[in-house]
Parts: structure tokens; sequence; C-alpha cells
């Protein structure tokens, strides 16, 4: 578990920002992650919640393997099953429960477990787990819950996801128990549905460049 933790720690330092991607329809799967890595977004979350997921993560593997990509919205035993047989490098789950986080602890792929209380974190840290995905991060505190969550788990790290916008990501980032964000928007859905790579890739360089201002 301290490998994995590590390897979340790298994965997350070289992201800094991870896009969670949806994908609608299976054209986009290419041209969107060409676009948010032109943008200099690498790291990429694939979320289960649609029919193109999994497909998504195999293609990108495939054909981009110069990406790091993950599989997020895993929500049991066997969608980690299926996200590691296509190629997932890393595992993101909105929550956690007993079974599915026992079986992180023996997937090869680092999980990160998504939580919104002290107990959740306790639930994991029992574990071994050491790396979190707040979510949502907003409607469960934002930066208020992380300094407060530092106080009693002090070796512990945070992804926040959910909520978090231009606005506040240097907020979070800003937590030294925040190691990076996950967010939506710069990847509009309408600029999708249009075809609009260029404005993604644009919004991504921004919001890049808007860590360093």
């Amino acid at each position: 578990m301290a490998d994995k933790a590590q390897l979340i720690d790298r994965l997350c330092a070289e992201a800094r920002i991870l896009p969670v991607i949806t994908i609608e329809r299976e054209e986009d799967i290419l041209p969107l992650a060409d676009a948010l890595a032109a943008g200099g977004l690498r790291t990429l979350e694939i979320t289960l919640r649609s029919e193109f997921g999994l497909r998504a993560i195999r293609l990108l593997r495939k054909q981009r393997p110069q990406l790091c990509v993950g599989a997020g919205t895993v929500l049991d035993e066997l969608m980690l099953a299926e996200a590691e047989a296509a190629g997932a490098q890393f595992i993101v789950t909105p929550g956690c429960t007993a079974e599915l986080l026992r079986a992180g602890v023996y997937s090869p792929l680092p999980l990160l477990p998504g939580i919104s209380s002290a107990s959740e974190i306790m639930l994991g840290y029992a574990l071994g787990y050491r790396r979190f995905k707040l979510f949502p991060a907003e409607i469960s505190g934002g930066v208020a819950a992380l300094k407060a969550l530092g106080g009693p788990f002090g070796n512990v790290r945070f992804c926040p996801t959910g909520g978090v916008v231009p606005s506040n990501v240097r907020d979070y980032l800003a937590q030294p128990n925040v190691m990076c964000v996950g967010g939506t928007w710069m990847m509009d859905r309408a600029w999708i549905r249009q075809g609009d790579w260029a404005r993604i890739q644009a919004a991504s360089a921004e919001a890049l460049q808007l860590l360093d201002s």
C-alpha cells in the first residue's frame, strides 16, 4: 500500500489537475484526449458512467500510450476487474465500501477511494489507505473540511473533486494535504458536442497557467 501511495503521489504531482471525463460518443474519445493533452493535461480519469468508458480506456491505452489513463466511477469489484482488464493505470471511486476497499488492497493498481467524512477515511485507513478523493468536495465542506481533516489525519492527502472551478482551484491546491484536484470545467459538454477541440485545448492550458499565476 505504501508503494501504491507513492504511485498516486507521483501521478498527482505530474497531473496537478485531473480531468474527469465522461464519454458520450465514441468518436469523441481520441480528439478530446488529444485536446486535453495538447493543453498540458496528460493524466486522464475516464469515468465508467457511460457505455463508452471501458472502450475509451482500451483505445487510449493502445493508441495514446504516452498518456496516463485511469478509470473513475468504479462502484464495485466487478467494475474494478473490468477496468483492470481494459488497461486502466489507476482507479478512482466516488465512495467506498468495505468490499471495494479490500479488493483495492489486492489489486495491482493504485486505488483512490472517494470519501466525504472522517469515518470513511478511518475505514480506508485501517486497510492501509493514505490517499483519498474528497467527493463531492464543495458540498462536503471544501477547503474548511480539508483544514479540519488535516488535524487527526496528518499523513493523509486528498484529491478534491466536485465543485472545483477556476475561482477556487488555487485555494484547494494551497492546502498542504491536497495533492491534486479533479475537475471538468476545461471541457464543457457543449464544446465537446460541437467538436470545439481548440477551445478545450485553450481552456486546459489556461487551467494550468492559473496555478502558476
